[in-house]
């Protein structure tokens, strides 16, 4: 962490950090200002470091929230994150390329140091404008990367230096610079005493001792419950003894319903068309003779036997080969 001249301490340092590396491609003497770039180009070879823009840094700028408690007192010293952006400047002899040459120094030394050495930021501070700096004890050490800018950005970058003509340059970013509040946190008084109880469930001021079954337990959490599945299954079980017919009456009935539904619903008014007209076939084909004794006093035909088997052997008896194949037919019909 460094104080409020932490941002005048790096400008310093890396104007002292370019100087030091222009050996051994640059054999003519350089000078490098902390200033931003003249409106009168210079003739001499010049570098100028120029501070254009300080930012907050995104990464850090809420690690310090909050800093004090809510009666107003500081929990913790207050710390800003900054980013600064510089505006490297070369000027010399255009015929001899000088500006350019000197970029080239710039961009090699940055790239081969790119964080800020401590005996740099020690021979910085022994400038007299920069006497009560302690960016040499801060931990954070200041790293510079390059800054991609378009046409356009450039454009905007050289339209605010009022009256400024554009020449070759470069920019880089110096990022993490903190700088610190003033004021300390109060220190936290020292702990008095430890007090630690151990009390057995029932004793007074002791906690009650949990239930199980009370609260669910965190294996249970986001499993379906079983309870409605335990209350249907159990009609299941108690139903299996009752599917035995001969202990269920109401299965029996519903056994002798099912063959009433299949049947066919003329099928009975078949089986007496039939049975009439193999009757009266019969009945034409026996002779005139036993067929008078068929008929009963009065004229009134005779009361057929009870089984199928009386009716058979009458016609056996009293027809020719013709009455056979009747009674077959009869017999066919009866059963």
């Amino acid at each position: 962490m460094s104080n409020a001249l932490a941002i005048a301490h790096v400008t310093q340092a890396l104007a002292l950090l370019i100087e030091a590396n222009l050996q051994p491609e640059i054999d003519m003497a350089v000078k490098v200002e902390p200033r931003k770039p003249p409106a009168d180009p210079p003739t001499e070879p010049t570098i100028t470091v120029f501070l254009y823009q300080v930012t907050p840094n995104t990464s850090q700028r809420n690690n310090d929230l909050p800093t004090r408690s809510s009666d107003g007192t500081l929990m913790k010293r207050p710390a800003a994150a900054l980013d600064l952006h510089f505006l490297i400047s070369a000027y010399g002899e255009e015929s001899e390329l000088v500006g350019q040459r000197l970029i080239g120094s710039v961009v090699r030394t940055l790239h081969e140091i790119p964080v800020l050495p401590g005996d740099i930021i020690e021979l910085a501070g022994e400038r007299p404008y920069l006497d009560g700096s302690d960016l040499a004890e801060a931990a954070q050490r200041v790293r510079f990367t390059p800054t991609v800018m378009d046409i356009d950005e450039t454009s905007k970058l050289w339209g605010m230096l009022h009256q400024t003509p554009y020449t070759l340059s470069v920019v880089y970013q110096a990022a993490l610079v903190f700088i610190e509040g003033r004021e300390g946190p109060r220190p936290v008084p020292p702990v008095d005493r430890h007090t630690v109880r151990v009390l057995p469930f029932g004793a007074p001021g002791a906690p009650q001792r949990p239930v199980l079954g009370s609260v669910p337990r965190p294996s249970d959490e986001g499993q379906p419950s079983t309870e409605g599945t335990e209350a249907k299954a159990e009609p299941k079980a108690d139903a299996k003894p009752d599917s035995n017919p001969d202990s269920n009456p109401d299965a029996k009935a519903v056994e002798a319903k099912v063959p009433a539904k299949r049947a066919p619903a003329k099928a009975p008014a078949k089986a007496p068309a039939k049975t009439a007209s193999s009757r009266g076939a019969r009945g034409r084909k026996q002779p005139a003779g036993e067929g008078s004794s068929a008929r009963g006093r009065g004229g009134k035909p005779a009361e057929a036997p009870e089984s199928g088997t009386g009716g058979t052997a009458k016609g056996t008896d009293t027809g020719s080969t013709e009455s056979g194949s009747t009674d077959t037919g009869s017999t066919d019909t009866e059963s």
